[in-house]
């Protein structure tokens, strides 16, 4: 069992360049991967989405990229003089037709401001030998931080099992009461019915009568399909708390079909200690609800 709630690093360098990768997650009902990264990674963000969904099925997914660059700063950068010039003399014309004389701070901050456009500096892309060698180390990083996230995950993931396999103890211990007592109050519902009906009829009842009576009675309230479903659940959540693939969506499922037949128990039975059973039953189901919505 992992849990959904999870944090992994990981720092490589290879050659002149230095990734470091943190990921961050949390419970989420579907997988969503949210990837801040550095543009000139952008090629390879794909394929490091799809390293993700091989490794977290499941919760929010928060990953963040920095890469440094260790190697001297030898990218090419390339001015076009000519329409910054064109832009100078355009701006210092325009603001003495408008502003009288010339302000120097203005026209220089504009044309800072202008000057960050692509169209008038140029920086050199990577290379393609670049590409391939961040590639390469973006995915290799990702892996190791995957593997540190997926540890993670799981050891918080046992410390919930360990959770859930006492609450799950406790609740196959409180429906093995309940079936235990409804045996019990059946025989007794019948004796005191017919203790009853003698002392208002009187001796005389006819038993083929009584018998009929005392049975639509039981079937009203009978509980044994209920109890026996409860007990298979029960059965298949220990099963799936040892399971060693991504159990939350099933164990959501399972609970709820428990929570039904509780509540339809409830409905049938009017005996106090049937009905304390339920309180305990449904208690312990929100108890497990609550854990569950936290695991993978």
């Amino acid at each position: 069992m992992k849990s959904m709630t999870g944090f992994g690093n990981a720092i490589r360098e290879k050659k002149n360049y230095q990734l470091e990768i943190e990921i961050k997650s949390v419970n989420q009902r579907f997988l969503d991967i949210q990837i801040r990264s550095p543009k000139v990674l952008g090629f390879v963000e794909n394929e490091l989405r799809q390293l993700i969904k091989t490794k977290l099925s499941r919760g929010r997914v928060d990953v963040f990229i920095n890469l440094t660059y260790l190697g001297e700063q030898d990218k090419k950068v390339t001015i076009n003089w000519q329409l910054i010039d064109t832009l100078y003399t355009q701006m210092t014309t325009g603001i003495k037709e408008r502003y009288g004389e010339a302000n120097a701070l203005l026209i220089g901050k504009l044309i800072e401001r202008f000057a960050l456009n692509e169209e008038f500096v140029t920086i050199a892309e990577a290379t393609e030998e670049d590409q391939e060698l961040l590639a390469q180390l973006a995915k290799e990083t990702m892996q190791t931080a995957l593997r540190s996230i997926e540890e993670s995950r799981s050891i918080e993931g046992q410390a919930l099992a360990n959770v859930l396999l006492q609450q799950a103890a406790e609740l196959k211990q409180n429906i093995a009461g309940l079936a235990s007592f409804v045996e019990i109050y059946e025989q007794e519902f019948q004796t005191r019915y017919q203790e009853k009906l003698e002392a208002f009829l009187g001796a005389e009842v006819e038993r083929d009568r009584l018998l009929t009576e005392i049975a639509i009675l039981l079937e009203r309230g009978d509980i044994h399909e209920e109890i026996d479903r409860l007990i298979i659940h029960t059965q298949k959540l220990e099963e799936l708390l040892e399971a060693d693939y991504p159990i939350g969506r099933e164990l959501d499922f399972l609970l709820q079909e428990m929570n039904r037949e509780i509540n339809t128990i409830g409905s049938k039975s009017s005996a106090i200690e049937i009905k304390n059973h339920v309180v305990q039953s449904k208690t312990i189901l929100e108890k497990i609800r609550e854990q569950i919505q936290n695991i993978e």
